[in-house]
This record gives structure tokens, C-alpha cells and sequence, in this order.
């Protein structure tokens, strides 16, 4: 949960209509936006003295929810609910640009992404401005991951003079006066003795230089990510024109950071004002920021019914969707296309604006019904199977271990000595080592084995699990099965057929072999298996020089089975769910 300070004078102005004394009351009203009053005082009309408001401390229940984190945001929220302000907000900035910021090619590898907005005319107060603090730390701490993805700053514009540098500079010779501090400091003495470089100074990771933003007449604004500066960076209930700005690793996540911060600022009546970035080490145009654009997304009206389980009409749902903040572009008898406000950063799915509108109807209002089917819970045959498998495997003196199912194609095949075959690769992976789903089990393996060449030999180590192969309709499909690896100065064929002969014989099943040529296995040492003439696996010593690949030095004698297949076969069917997923050749 997310909490946020809040005053109930001030949330109600920001809404236009007076709201309940009563807790139940207003929990009511709020649960529609997912929050609720905590502080229990709230009934008895517990008064902050020196603002003579009412302090409310609300419970924000959905956290991925950063746009209601503040009182702006939730009253944005509730105008809709409570229809004072239906369909989507529409965020503008002007077209002139109020500051260029130039971002040093150096910042690339250290902290690259940087997005500025200026709010003028900005109303502020105490309270307001206590606000406008607590959305930046809940900002840093959660959606940016503790300022590492995203930290945010807020200065006097009227006390700067663009255009702006965001750089780099020798962390002894730039000083300035920290945040509520009284002597100016360098940016070394800063990480080591003021508690907030204690704090962030890891996240910079020893860097020989540190990142610094300046404007024209190098006056320090801050000191990413860790501290601003007094001078500019100290806002008060007499500042008129704030510029706002995020600093971050991850571009999506400053950008995101950005719009929040501009639209809660836009809701206090902030005439925005955009700023241009650009960027030494990038051959692109110049970001403008914020990015206040909304998006569409397509709505299935049937899908809509069927997960509400009522039988709204197309223009229920229409109203439910404007009371949500959203607005419908168009429309026909099967789909709607939803457009959805810039500052709703969860939305990810058609099901998301669904559970909106099935909230913004009334949840309570949806009457309960028994489930048609009665089912009874059990575990699944492929289960019962699998846990047979491990505990034979246990019993020859295997030791079970646990591998990622996503991979990589160096592993699956280069290593492995393998063409880069049919396999189900990931459309949009975040890291290069984790780019795909592994179709088989044997490379885990001889990883985990690379790194644990310190461990006594014998290693014999086993893996039963899912792996994703393309089935006969050129369907993804996971499959389960069963991996043993033995290392030791004397591995060989003979001393795995031993163990898949005792394992298969205790499955009641008989079983063939015969010789193949396999590349990640050495000539005239490597098998299929075969039961009741449909192939099942493989079996064989590991090539030398996937030995070598894997940094190996011992032999290493393995085998694969297909445990679906196996089971398929003892008349039983295993067809589980197949992932979403990309082809790739």
C-alpha cells in the first residue's frame, strides 16, 4: 500500500463539492478510486491546528497506480467517479520553449536520460507544496527504484538562467550548498558526509567523475540523484514558476516520472511550459518534454460482458468508460476504441480498462452467483509423474537442481555446437542474457555444472522440468522432461544406459537405442531412445569440446527424456497450456 497525507478541505476544492464527515461514508466514495481512510482520529473531526483542515491519512490500495498518490490525483479520480467531470482529462503544454538542456556524451554510461518541464504560475501554499514533496519521495523511493531508475527535482525557475547543462565534473572541484544545508560542499565531501550521500551514494558506484546539472552561468541546480542545491533547488509558498526535473537510468521510467509531476502540477492550476533535451551521444531529433499524448486501446465488447458477467449495453459501457477518465474515439457493434489519459501509466491491457468499468458500475452492485461447474482440486497426472521421476532419479544418487526456463542462444546453441534450429524467442526481451525459452535441459545443466568446478567430483545432477518446443501445427507448447548429467574422471555411455535401463524398467517401460550423430556429443557415443517405436530422448558422452566450451575439464555422460511423451504413453494425456510466444528460424 501507498499512503498519503492529505487534508479534506483541500481535497474537497480540488473536487468542487463538500464530501461525508462520516468515516464509512467517505470510504465509500473513496474505495471507488481503490483507497480508504486510515487514521482512525477521522471520525471525531481531528483538526491539524495550524491549518485549522482536517488531516486525513488514505491508504492508497493499488500501487501501481503513481497518478492517485497524490490529493490532486485522487481528486482527478473522483471527479469522475462521482461525474463533476467525465472523460479524459487533456493535458497541454505550450508550444514555446521555455529551456534547452544539453546532456554531455559522457553521461551515457553513468546516468543518460533527463526530462524537464516548467510550471508557471504555479499555486502554491504549505500544504500544497508538502504534497508536491511527498509525491517525489514516494516517486524516488518506489517507481524509481530508489532514485537508481528515477529521481526527480524541484527548483525556482526565476532564479535560473537557461539554457541548462546536464554533465559531468571532477566530483573535488564543483562546490555548492546542499539542500537546507549552511556550507558549501564538494561532491566528494557530499557522498561521504551528508546523510543523503550516505544514503544514494552507492548508485553512482564510484564513478571518477559525477554527473551535475547547471544552467549558463554555472550555478548548481543539483547533484543527481543524490541532493539539489539550496540556492535553486529550495521551494517556498512564494515560488511562482517551478521547473521540474527527472534524472534517471531508464528513459520510460524518467519520461513517466515527468507526466505525473506535470499533470498534478497542471490540477493546481500550472500553465506547463516545455523543455528541449539534447542529447551529444544520440544522432536523433531533440526530445521535447513532457510527453502528455494519450493512447488508444482496443475493446472488446463481448470480453467486456463475459468478465463483468452483465449485460451492459454499448452505451453503459461508454458511460462507465467517460465516469473512468477515459474517452471512446469509435466505435461499432463489437469494439470500442478506448483513448487513455497520459497520466494512467498501468494500463497495459484490455482487462485493465475492464476492471475499471466494472468499478466504475459498482462492484457491490454486481450480485454474487455459485459456480456452474463443481470441480474438486488434485494434483495433476503430469505432476504425480514428474514427482515419480525425481524421486527415482534421487534414489541412483542424483542431486536435483532448479534452472531458469528463458535462456539464451549462445547457450541453447552455440555452446552446444547446435544449429540455431526452430525455437520460441522473446519478442521484447530487457536483457540479452534472457532472450528466449530453452527447448531443452542438457545446457542448463552444464552451466550450473561450469559453475560449481570447485565441488568435489563426482557431480551427478539431474533436472526435471518445463522446456518449449513447436508442436506439428507450428504451436508453441511446453513440455516436460527429465535431464541427468554425471561428471567425473571416468563418465561414460555404459554408466548412464545403466541408469536409464533401472529408471524405465521401474516406469514399466522397455526401451531401444540407436546410434545417432549429434554434435554435442562425441561420434559413435551418442543414441536416441526409443519406446514402443516413437523416440523419447537421447543419450550419449558429452563432446570435448563442448567440454570446452563450458569450461570444463571432467567427462561428462548425459541423458534427456521426454516425460510427457512417457506418460502419453502409459495412456495418459499431458497437454498443458502453450505460452504466448514468438517464432523464430
Amino acid at each position: 500500500m501507498v499512503s498519503v497525507s492529505a487534508y479534506l478541505e483541500d481535497l474537497e476544492r480540488l473536487l468542487g463539492r463538500k464530501l461525508p464527515r462520516d468515516r464509512d461514508e467517505l470510504n465509500d466514495i473513496l474505495y471507488s478510486v481503490k483507497c480508504e481512510v486510515a487514521n482512525s482520529g477521522f471520525g471525531n473531526q481531528n483538526k491539524n491546528h495550524a491549518e485549522e483542515e482536517t488531516e486525513l491519512q488514505i491508504e492508497n490500495v493499488d500501487t501501481n497506480r503513481p497518478d492517485t498518490w497524490s490529493t490532486e490525483g485522487i481528486a482527478r479520480a473522483l471527479r469522475g467517479i462521482l461525474e463533476i467531470e467525465t472523460g479524459l482529462k487533456k493535458y497541454k503544454t505550450s508550444t514555446k520553449i521555455a529551456a534547452e538542456i544539453t546532456v554531455d556524451r559522457e553521461l551515457r554510461e553513468i546516468r543518460p536520460y533527463i526530462a524537464c518541464v516548467i510550471a508557471y504560475h504555479a499555486q502554491i501554499s504549505d500544504s500544497i507544496l508538502r504534497g508536491l514533496v511527498q509525491l517525489q519521495e514516494k516517486l524516488d523511493l518506489s517507481y524509481g527504484r530508489r532514485r537508481k531508475r528515477s529521481s526527480i527535482g524541484f527548483y525556482d525557475f526565476d532564479l535560473i538562467t537557461p539554457p541548462l547543462r546536464y554533465g559531468i565534473e571532477d566530483p573535488d572541484k564543483v562546490r555548492f550548498v546542499p539542500l537546507d544545508g549552511t556550507e558549501t560542499l564538494s561532491l566528494r565531501e557530499i557522498l561521504h558526509q551528508h546523510p543523503k550521500g550516505i544514503e544514494y551514494g552507492p548508485i553512482l558506484q564510484d564513478r571518477q567523475k559525477l554527473p551535475i546539472l547547471m544552467d549558463s552561468k554555472q550555478k548548481v541546480l543539483s547533484f543527481p540523484p543524490i541532493i539539489n542545491s539550496n540556492d535553486l533547488g529550495k521551494l517556498t509558498p512564494n515560488t511562482e514558476n517551478i521547473l521540474v526535473e527527472v534524472t534517471g537510468t531508464n528513459e520510460t521510467t524518467v519520461l513517466n516520472c515527468l507526466t505525473i509531476l506535470a499533470t498534478t502540477l497542471a490540477d493546481r492550476g500550472a500553465q506547463l511550459q516545455p523543455a528541449r533535451i539534447h542529447y551529444e551521444y544520440a544522432k536523433t531529433r531533440p526530445t521535447v518534454t513532457p510527453r502528455l499524448d494519450e493512447r488508444t486501446i482496443k475493446l472488446s465488447i463481448k470480453q467486456t460482458r463475459k468478465l463483468i458477467g452483465i449485460d451492459l449495453t454499448k452505451q453503459q459501457i461508454i458511460s462507465l468508460l467517460k465516469r473512468s477518465r477515459y474517452d471512446v474515439r469509435q466505435s461499432d457493434t463489437r469494439t470500442l476504441t478506448v483513448a487513455i489519459p497520459c497520466y494512467r501509466l498501468d494500463i497495459l491491457h484490455p482487462n485493465d480498462v475492464i476492471e475499471d468499468v466494472a468499478i466504475a458500475y459498482g462492484l457491490n452492485h454486481i450480485e454474487p452467483r455459485w459456480p456452474i461447474d463443481l470441480t474438486v482440486g488434485d494434483i495433476s497426472q503430469l505432476e504425480k509423474y514428474s514427482n515419480k521421476v525425481r524421486e527415482l532419479a534421487v534414489g541412483f544418487g542424483f542431486q536435483e537442481v532448479l534452472t531458469f526456463m528463458m535462456t539464451n542462444e549462445e547457450t541453447i546453441f552455440t555452446k552446444m555446437q547446435q544449429p540455431p534450429l526452430e525455437y520460441v524467442r522473446i519478442s521484447n526481451p530487457k536483457v540479452q542474457t534472457l532472450t528466449c525459452l530453452r527447448p531443452w535441459l542438457l545446457p542448463n545443466l552444464l552451466a550450473f555444472l561450469s559453475n560449481n568446478t570447485h565441488v568435489q567430483y563426482p557431480q551427478k545432477l539431474f533436472e526435471v522440468g518445463d522446456c518449449t518446443v513447436w508442436d506439428e501445427s507450428s504451436q508453441p507448447k511446453d513440455i516436460r522432461k527429465l535431464c541427468c548429467v554425471s561428471a567425473h574422471a571416468r563418465a561414460n555411455f555404459t554408466e548412464m544406459k545403466s541408469i536409464l535401463q533401472t529408471l524405465l524398467a521401474n516406469l514399466g517401460l522397455d526401451f531401444t537405442i540407436q546410434s545417432t550423430n549429434n554434435a554435442s556429443y562425441l561420434d559413435g557415443r551418442a543414441a536416441t531412445i526409443s519406446v514402443n517405436k516413437m523416440e523419447v530422448g537421447m543419450i550419449g558422452e558429452v563432446h570435448p569440446r563442448v567440454i570446452k566450451n563450458w569450461n570444463l575439464e571432467n567427462p561428462v555422460v548425459a541423458m534427456e527424456l521426454n516425460i510427457s511423451t512417457l506418460l502419453t504413453l502409459h495412456g495418459v494425456r499431458a497437454a498443458p497450456q502453450p505460452p504466448t510466444s514468438e517464432r523464430a528460424n
